[in-house]
């Protein structure tokens, strides 16, 4: 009667799948857009990242190109502000192909994006890219006033290149034209640029009356940030003609600079005072020392927090994916897989009433050691034999054309390893590299369009100090989680990462799918037990967290 109560429950189940593959997305409204806004606007800049990396996800099911696009174009500006230079120009490159160019809200976003771009190369000295960039952000530029900015960008593009007559004509140009006074701090960046990059063209040159005009302006217009280049334009002219009066402006500009809390420009002034006041150079070179550092720690404490953002919500992306894959085919792929799998159940039982039934006829003084011979060789098979044969299965699936002599070789292998085991040899070759044999396990079960694997930190040093018995408990322990992975999971993303201190080998697996509360594989969960505590290790499930199982294992050393 038992074994009818399994079979209902899973037909039970198969209902319920069959029902939760009918839902569909529907399109809403973006909440998680605005909210991005609200925490920029705040300079809360890092919750504005995760919303709009959350936002993004939303309009990837919602299929709104342009949402997306305008959710990676802030996200590269916040990277550039950020100072992840080369993370800004990847996501940035990335909008790209959201953008549709006919459109005319579409065109002005996407030469903001340009410029973003553009800003980036620039601080990365590729000017020659950087140049391309501007062009296209003032070609796709509507509005007149982001338009002249962006001009003026290029030309202090053109005047770091040292091409300073082509600089010139763009900022004469543009004092040429009408402006509002919506746009008076942008005229008051013209006239700067232009009298700095006239002095450098010829040092004869007097840029003084213009460059004063400009900082007027600033003054009238409060405006803190333009004041600051102005210092800096100050300091650079009077370096050789009056060393007192750059000094003046150097420390006019580290002021403003700290006013605006710019590090950046601190750090720029900081350089300017270590040449023009040798007096306190020592104090001078420790504060640009101390501001330096902390400019690189905080530049890769972002990289690093942006990264972990988008490796946390990589999981909606699969969500997404996996709801898109629901179709005709789909479904008939999952009745018979389903189908399979009650086959498989009813063969399992019956196998199982059999051996009870013939178990019940043997010598009761033989049944002890009947049961622990079968545990001992069904562990070794199972191990050594069953995970290496879907392994070689994964391999097959995930390659599009797979090689003969590499399968059977594989096979081989496997039937090497079947008569090994009644010699009691171990799985893993002690002749051979460990982490090789590790990593090629590991990766095997990792394919471009279902499952991703990602291996961080298994290198050579890890394994050092440890005996072959540590080795293969851990071999064999992965590949156990790799195989229940691909087997019962349906997750999309793998990580396992490998560290390694004074006392111990830290392993941290990581996986999106259906979790440990939905599936719980008591018997292997057991066996991977035994095997960490015959070692001395500690492995522990995460049985909190719903569709992400996280499993972590020590190893002492």
């Amino acid at each position: 009667m038992k074994y009818i109560y399994f079979i209902l429950c899973i037909c039970t189940i198969i209902s319920c799948l069959k029902k939760e593959s009918k839902k569909v997305i529907t399109k809403s409204s973006n909440s998680l857009y605005e909210k991005a806004f609200d925490y920029k606007d705040s300079g809360k800049t890092d919750s504005a990242f995760l919303y709009f990396y959350k936002a993004k996800d939303i309009f990837v099911q919602q299929k709104d190109s342009f949402g997306i696009g305008k959710c990676f174009t802030n996200l590269a500006i916040i990277q550039e502000t950020k100072g992840d230079y080369f993370g800004s120009q990847e996501t940035g490159i990335s909008a790209l192909k959201y953008f549709n160019e006919t459109d005319s809200l579409q065109r002005n976003y996407l030469s903001i994006n340009y410029n973003a771009l553009s800003l980036v190369s620039s601080k990365l000295k590729n000017y020659i890219q950087a140049k391309q960039f501007y062009e296209k952000a003032i070609a796709f530029a509507d509005d007149e006033n982001n338009k002249i900015i962006y001009e003026n960008n290029l030309a202090i593009n053109y005047k770091e290149q040292k091409q300073y007559q082509h600089a010139i004509s763009i900022l004469e140009n543009l004092l040429k034209k009408n402006q509002t006074d919506s746009v008076i701090y942008v005229k008051s960046r013209i006239i700067d640029n232009l009298a700095f990059t006239k002095w450098l063209q010829n040092n004869k040159y007097n840029p003084i009356p213009k460059l004063r005009e400009a900082l007027n302006i600033r003054f009238r217009e409060n405006d803190f940030w333009g004041e600051n280049a102005s210092y800096a334009h100050f300091s650079d002219y009077y370096k050789k003609v009056s060393p007192d009066s750059a000094l003046f402006y150097a420390r006019k500009m580290y002021n403003t600079a700290k006013k605006i809390k710019s590090a950046d420009d601190q750090a720029e002034a900081l350089q300017k005072l270590i040449t023009l006041d040798p007096q306190n150079y020592t104090s001078h070179f420790i504060r640009y020392q101390f501001l330096n550092d902390s400019i690189q720690t905080a530049r890769n404490k972002a990289k690093n927090q942006f990264a972990l953002i988008r490796y946390e919500t990589e999981k909606n992306k699969a969500d997404f994916l996996k709801a898109k894959a629901q179709s005709a085919e789909r479904q008939n792929k999952i009745i018979i897989r389903n189908i399979a799998l009650i086959a498989a159940f009813i063969t399992i039982v019956g196998f199982y009433i059999y051996l009870q039934k013939r178990q019940k006829r043997l010598q009761q003084e033989k049944l002890l050691e009947v049961k622990n011979t079968e545990l001992k060789y069904s562990k070794k098979v199972h191990d050594r034999v069953a995970n290496r044969i879907y392994q070689i299965i994964s391999f097959i699936e995930n390659t599009l054309h797979p090689d003969k002599n590499s399968i059977l070789f594989a096979l081989e292998n496997v039937y090497e390893t079947s008569r090994d085991i009644s010699y009691e040899n171990p799985d893993v070759n002690e002749k051979q590299n460990y982490r090789e044999q590790l990593f090629n396990m590991l990766d095997s079960y990792s394919s471009q369009d279902v499952v991703k694997v990602l291996i961080v930190g298994n290198k050579e040093e890890i394994w050092q100090n440890t005996n072959l018995l540590q080795k293969t408990e851990v071999y064999l322990v992965l590949q156990e989680l790799m195989t229940n992975m691909k087997k019962h999971s349906n997750a999309s993303i793998v990580s396992i990462r490998f560290q390694r201190d004074d006392t111990a080998i830290n392993i941290a697996y990581t996986d999106n799918g259906v979790g440990i509360k939905d599936f719980s594989p008591k018997n292997g969960m057991k066996n991977m037990e035994n095997r960490i505590n015959a070692i001395n290790g500690r492995i522990i499930f995460d049985t909190q967290t719903n569709n992400l199982l996280k499993i972590n294992i020590s190893i002492p050393v």
